[in-house]
C-alpha cells in the first residue's frame, strides 16, 4: 500500500550558525578502526582516486588477508575496508606504508581530494590536475596545522568540465583558461599557486574555527556568510603572499552528476561497480587490466587509463570485465543507483537497503533522476543535489521522497521494496 504524507520541513541552512559539539570528528581512517557489525572498518584516503597497479593489488591483497576480501569505494573515491579483525591496525598499516598509502600518519584522515577523473585524458579539461593533486597532497602531508582539520573535511580539483565542482567540497579549485578559480575566495589565482591557495583556504577554515570556539568539521559550520568566508580567505591569501583577483563565481553544476559513464573514453576504459562493492575477483580483473594506474571515481566508478588502446583490444578488456559483474553498458541504470551498507553491516540499518535495490533496478528509470537508498534517517553517503531518496523505516517499508529538487516536499510510504517505483511515479512531477 501507497500513503502519501507530509514531509518534515528542512533543517535550517548550516550556515545560519554555527555548529557546535561536544566532541571531536570520530571520522574512521587507516589508524583509527571504525567497529561495524560485519567486523572492523578502515577507510583508507585515495587522493584524487589515483592508484598504481601496485598500489591497487595491495590494497586487494589487504582485504583478502584481513578482512571480507572485499573492497567498497565511498562517495569521495576512497576506499573501505571491512570485515576486519579488531587487533589488525598495525599490520593494516605496515601493508598500506610499504605501498606508499601511507605518506604521513599524522594526516592519514585529511587527504580527502577528488580530481576530475578524465582530466588530461580526453582533452575536454582546461588544464590537466594532476601536477595539482599531487603539489596539494604533498604540502597537505607536510602542514601542521592541516593535522586538525576533520576526517570530513573535503578539497576538489576541477579540471574546468565541472564534474567535480559541485560535490560540496570545503575548498574547490576549478581551471580557468589562464588560472585557477578558489572557492571560497572568489578568485583567480595563477596555476602555480593552485595547490598553496588551496591549502591557504583550509588554514582560513581552521582559524576560523579555533577564534570562534566551535568544532566545526565542514566549511559550511562555520555559520558565515558566503561573504564573510570569500573575505577570510582572501585575508589569509594575501598573508600567505599568494597573488589573486576578484572572479566572479562559476557555475557549479555544469558537469555530469553521474561522471564518465561506462564503456570506452578517450584513452581508456570506464567501469561502473554496482553499489560501490568490489568483490575480490572484479577489483583483480581491474588490475589486471590496467598499464599503470586506476582511477577511483567520487561516483563509485573506475578509469582505466590505456593511451593508444585499440578499439578490438578495448572491447576484448570490457568484454573481461563485464563477464566479472562490472557495468560496462552507457544505457545501464546501475550508475544512476547508490544505497549505504545497511544491514547486516550496520546495527542502525532498518533493512538490507543494498539487496533492496538490487531486486527493484527497475525504480532508477521512474523519477530521472539517481536514486539512493538509506538504511536509516542518517543517509550515510547520501547524494547531494536533486535525487530519489528512499528511506528504510523502523517499523518497516520505506519513505520515498524527492530530495534537492525544488518544489513542494511530499514523502510516500511503501510497504515493500517492489513498492518503491509506484511511490515514485506518484511524487514525480
Amino acid at each position: 500500500m501507497l500513503t502519501a504524507m507530509p514531509m518534515a520541513a528542512p533543517p535550517p541552512s548550516p550556515q545560519a550558525a554555527p555548529v557546535a559539539r561536544d566532541r571531536g570528528d570520530a571520522c574512521p581512517g587507516t589508524l583509527r578502526l571504525h567497529a561495524a557489525d560485519d567486523g572492523a572498518l578502515a577507510r583508507v584516503r585515495i587522493p584524487g582516486g589515483v592508484l598504481t597497479v601496485g598500489q591497487a593489488r595491495a590494497l586487494g591483497a589487504a582485504a583478502l588477508r584481513l578482512g571480507d576480501g572485499e573492497l567498497h569505494l565511498t562517495s569521495r573515491g576512497n576506499v573501505q575496508l571491512r570485515g576486519l579483525g579488531q587487533t589488525c591496525g598495525a599490520e593494516l598499516a605496515e601493508l598500506l606504508t610499504a605501498a606508499g598509502l601511507l605518506p604521513s600518519p599524522a594526516h592519514e584522515r585529511v587527504r580527502n581530494i577528488v580530481a576530475s577523473p578524465l582530466s588530461g585524458l580526453d582533452g575536454n579539461g582546461l588544464r590537466d590536475v594532476r601536477t595539482w593533486l599531487t603539489e596539494l597532497d604533498a604540502a597537505l602531508c607536510t602542514n601542521a596545522a592541516a593535522r586538525e582539520l576533520s576526517g570530513r573535511f573535503l578539497f576538489a580539483l576541477d579540471d574546468g568540465r565541472g564534474d567535480v565542482a559541485h560535490l560540496d567540497a570545503d575548498v574547490t579549485v576549478r581551471a580557468l583558461g589562464e588560472g585557477a578559480h578558489l572557492v571560497p575566495g572568489s578568485v583567480a589565482v595563477a596555476p602555480e599557486d593552485a595547490a598553496r591557495a588551496a591549502l591557504a583556504a583550509a588554514e582560513a577554515f581552521l582559524a576560523a574555527a579555533s577564534a570562534g570556539g566551535t568544532r566545526a568539521w565542514r566549511m559550511s559550520e562555520l555559520g558565515l556568510s558566503q561573504d564573510e568566508l570569500d573575505a577570510l580567505v582572501r585575508r589569509r591569501l594575501t598573508e600567505a603572499g599568494i597573488g589573486h583577483l576578484a572572479h566572479d563565481a562559476l557555475p557549479a553544476n555544469s558537469g555530469p552528476a553521474e561522471g564518465p559513464a561506462p564503456g570506452t573514453v578517450a584513452n581508456g576504459l570506464s567501469v561502473h561497480v554496482p553499489l560501490g562493492r568490489f568483490s575480490a575477483a572484479q577489483w583483480r580483473e581491474v588490475t589486471r587490466t590496467a598499464r599503470t594506474e586506476v582511477r577511483l571515481t567520487p561516483w563509485r566508478g573506475v578509469v582505466v587509463p590505456l593511451p593508444g588502446l585499440p578499439a578490438a583490444e578495448a572491447d576484448g578488456l570490457l568484454a573481461r570485465l563485464r563477464s566479472v559483474g562490472l557495468v560496462t553498458d552507457p544505457a545501464s541504470p546501475w550508475p544512476r543507483v547508490g544505497a549505504c551498507v545497511g544491514r547486516p553491516g550496520c546495527a542502525k540499518a532498518h533493512a538490507d537497503v543494498r539487496a533492496d535495490a538490487a531486486r527493484t533496478l527497475d525504480a532508477a528509470a521512474g523519477p530521472g533522476l539517481p536514486l539512493y537508498w538509506s538504511g536509516c534517517e542518517r543517509r550515510c553517503g547520501r547524494l547531494r543535489g536533486a535525487h530519489a531518496d528512499v528511506v528504510a523505516a523502523a517499523g518497516g517499508g520505506y519513505r520515498v521522497a524527492l530530495a534537492g529538487a525544488g518544489g513542494p516536499a511530499r514523502t510516500v510510504e511503501a510497504d515493500t521494496p517492489s513498492q518503491v517505483s509506484a511511490a515514485l511515479a506518484a511524487i514525480t512531477p
